[in-house]
C-alpha cells in the first residue's frame, strides 16, 4: 500500500501546498513530506485528518493507495474501475472548488 503517493497525488490534483494540508491536518510540513515520501507510516487518525484536509473520502484514499495484490480476489478490471472512480471523484470535487477558498 502506497498511502504516501496517494496523499501526494490527491494534494497535487487539488492544487494545494504541503503547508496548507499540514496546517489543516494539524501536523508539521516535514511530517507530511515524510509521509508522502514513504519515510513514515501514518496512523489511521492522521490519514483521516489528511483526507479531511484534502476533502477526500478516506476510502477513496485507501483505494488509490492499494496495489493489485492487496485488493484480494477483486477482479483486476474492477480494481482499475475503483481506482479510476476514486480519482474521478477527486477531480470533480476539485472542479467544484471543494478545497480552495
Amino acid at each position: 500500500m502506497d498511502v504516501g503517493n496517494a496523499i501526494r497525488l490527491c494534494r497535487k490534483r487539488r492544487g494545494v501546498s504541503q503547508t496548507d494540508v499540514a496546517m489543516r491536518a494539524d501536523c508539521s510540513v516535514s511530517y507530511l513530506s515524510m509521509l508522502e515520501n514513504n519515510k513514515r507510516d501514518p496512523t489511521l487518525s492522521m490519514i483521516t485528518k489528511i483526507a479531511e484536509a484534502l476533502h477526500v473520502p478516506v476510502g477513496a484514499l485507501f483505494v488509490m493507495a492499494s496495489e493489485e495484490k492487496e485488493l484480494g480476489n477483486i477482479d483486476s478490471r474492477l480494481a482499475g474501475r475503483l481506482q479510476r472512480a476514486a480519482m474521478s471523484s477527486i477531480l470533480s470535487a476539485n472542479d467544484a472548488g471543494a478545497v480552495r477558498g
